[in-house]
């Protein structure tokens, strides 16, 4: 069972709402707007595109790098990120572990997608977060696996 102070379930809320702006950023602009958004640390870990980057700026690269990838190729899919089963421990006052899974949707073209509901991939997700001396939580490590992707 659970159990945390008010302290932890403040800071498990603060955590959730990070992790939800970082998936809405993939949503709204790809993640083309990744440092802007304000939801990971400078010296992020983060596992994308089937390797470490290390740092915030080589990872709005990959973002940037991949937006100009898939447009070229015919355009940019719409993207939804639907996160699931939230578990959340404290390593330390200001750092925590979290996992969930997420639902990967996308496809190319303008929503409404009349017909199409089943997800591209369903990953277990794992992040860690860090409070900043602001009081801010911000992802300081991403690292996923697909379990199931369409074929």
């Amino acid at each position: 069972m659970a159990k945390f102070t008010l302290e932890q379930a403040a800071a498990v809320a603060a955590i959730h709402q990070v992790i939800n702006e970082w998936g809405d950023e993939l949503d709204r602009n790809s993640g083309r707007q990744m440092t802007q958004a304000k939801v990971l640390t400078d010296d992020v870990a983060y596992f994308v595109g089937g390797e470490w980057r290390e740092g915030i700026a080589a990872t709005q690269a990959f973002y940037d790098e991949r937006w100009d990838r898939l447009t070229a190729a015919g355009g940019a899919p719409v993207m939804r990120h639907l996160h699931v089963n939230y578990r959340v421990k404290f390593a330390a006052e200001d750092h925590a572990t979290v996992t969930f899974q997420l639902l990967f949707f996308a496809k190319v073209g303008e929503p409404p997608f009349v017909g199409f509901c089943d997800p591209l991939a369903v990953a277990d997700v794992r992040m860690e977060c860090r409070r900043d001396a602001t009081g801010d939580w911000k992802i300081s490590r991403f690292d996923s696996n697909q379990v199931f992707q369409r074929g």
